[in-house]
């Protein structure tokens, strides 16, 4: 080994090693500080050592041969270093977040009312994946409150037996009118008779009085031709005078008894009823017409009770979805997710709005991430980020939604970023490609988050 060779070796023996050759190897103690301070000394000659002419010594195109072998070596092992600490280099110049964790919302679940727990097997044990819409707990209250379910059904059951009655009553009261107004119209029809016939005899009867007034006209007139030869007294005169005018009254008479059964007849035909009584309706019609009033009010009654009976079948049908919700609540997943406390066990009693279980949001993950105050005050809403995970998996792609800085992070997260106490300042960042399904929640894993603060959002 040469003099120069002999220096370097002992102002680097500290900090690399050697092959047989001389040829540096990668020391991870000594880093790249130590590569370098090596490589000065190979290209820099020994300040004792003289500079030999080529030509006058035969052993330099030897030594010359291992000195470029020597510089490859060296080159190869600055690029392996330049490979290798390429990764510390860049974490130090990014944006980063000193450290993160995956995090989600957490829904608490209360009873809605008094009662005793039953939970479903599956969803039993804490952490447990459900869907939404997935039944995790059922509570039962047997002492649940029934009076007005009670009291609706009482009111049911009475209109349910007064209505067949009051059809009854309807059925024999229509019965009733119908066989009223039958009498009715023949009563009637008879009065209408009666009027016709008796129309047909003071018709007779006139003309019977025109006969006998025409009869009397003939013998007056007779009598007067006779009176003058003495053949007729002027009693007999005066007498058949007086028949003659009794005969012309008798027929004014008829005809006015005429005029008056015609009129009754035309009253009897449109349903009034004319008489020498204060009364101008026969029983019969006066009957139907109370009958039918009572019929019309029966069916009201009736109508009246089908209306109550439609509207309480209504009022139960409401009541008792009322009290099943009162005396039973299905306690369901809002949102796909894991069970993450179940505060709550089989056959426990509890009361309303006492909490039962706190369920993992996993469908709306974040990764929360606390910074230093530099990155801080550089950091904006909406600015594009990524998040990198400590066990080896892809990087994904999120943007800032909330900057918490010092004050009071959000208490409803499954891992209170108050854990993260490094640093003050935190970060929140949506991760809309995180996987979220119930069946793998990534909540809890931990990395660190890269800031592109040059690709905000507009």
């Amino acid at each position: 080994m040469d003099h120069a060779q002999q220096k370097s070796f002992a102002r680097g023996q500290a900090s690399d090693t050697r092959d047989e050759e001389g040829a540096p190897s990668f020391d991870p103690d000594g880093g790249a500080r130590g590569l370098q301070r090596d490589l000065h000394d190979r290209l820099q000659p020994a300040a004792d050592e003289p500079v030999a002419d080529v030509a006058s010594h035969p052993e330099a195109p030897a030594r010359s041969g291992r000195t470029v072998r020597r510089l490859l070596k060296v080159a190869i092992g600055l690029a392996i270093v330049a490979i290798f600490g390429w990764l510390p280099l860049k974490a130090v110049l990014q944006t980063s977040s000193v450290e993160a964790v995956v995090n989600a919302r957490i829904v608490t679940l209360r009873s809605p009312i008094d009662g005793t727990v039953s939970a479903k097997p599956q969803h039993s044990r804490q952490l447990s994946a459900v869907g939404e819409g997935d039944l995790i707990l059922h509570v039962v209250n047997a002492r649940g409150d029934r009076t007005r379910l009670d009291d609706l059904r009482r009111q049911m059951s009475r209109l349910e037996n007064e209505r067949p009655s009051l059809a009854a009553k309807l059925a024999a009261a229509e019965t009733a009118q119908q066989d009223l107004a039958r009498q009715a119209g023949q009563f009637r029809d008879g009065r209408i008779l009666q009027l016709e016939a008796r129309i047909a005899e003071i018709q007779s009867a006139i003309e019977a009085a025109a006969a006998r007034r025409e009869e009397a006209t003939a013998a007056v007139e007779r009598a007067s031709s006779l009176i003058k030869s003495g053949s007729v007294s002027t009693v007999e005169l005066a007498r058949l005078t007086r028949e003659q005018a009794i005969a012309q009254q008798t027929e004014v008479g008829a005809q006015r008894r005429l005029d008056a059964a015609k009129v009754e007849l035309t009253a009897a035909k449109n349903g009034t009823y004319l008489g020498d009584s204060y009364n101008d309706r026969p029983s019969s019609v006066q009957r139907e017409e109370e009958m039918r009033q009572r019929a019309i009010d029966l069916r009201a009654d009736v109508a009246h009770a089908d209306a109550e009976i439609d509207w309480l079948t209504h009022e139960i049908a409401a009541e008792q979805l009322h009290y099943v919700n009162r005396s039973e609540a299905d306690i369901k997943a809002p949102v796909t997710g894991r069970i993450w406390e179940m505060m709550t066990s089989p056959g426990e009693d509890v009361r309303a709005g006492q909490p039962l279980l706190k369920l993992l949001d996993c469908t709306g993950a974040v990764v929360t991430a606390n910074v230093t105050e530099g990155v801080y005050n550089r950091l904006k809403l909406g600015e594009q980020a990524s998040f990198e995970p400590n066990d080896g998996n892809p990087e994904i792609k999120g943007e800032i939604v909330n900057l918490t800085g010092a004050s009071g992070a959000p208490a409803n997260l499954a891992i209170n970023p108050d854990a993260l106490n490094k640093e003050p300042y935190r970060v929140t960042v949506s991760m809309p490609s995180i996987d979220t399904s119930g069946k793998d929640c990534a909540v809890g894993r931990t990395g660190r988050v890269v800031f592109n603060e040059d690709a905000a959002k507009p």
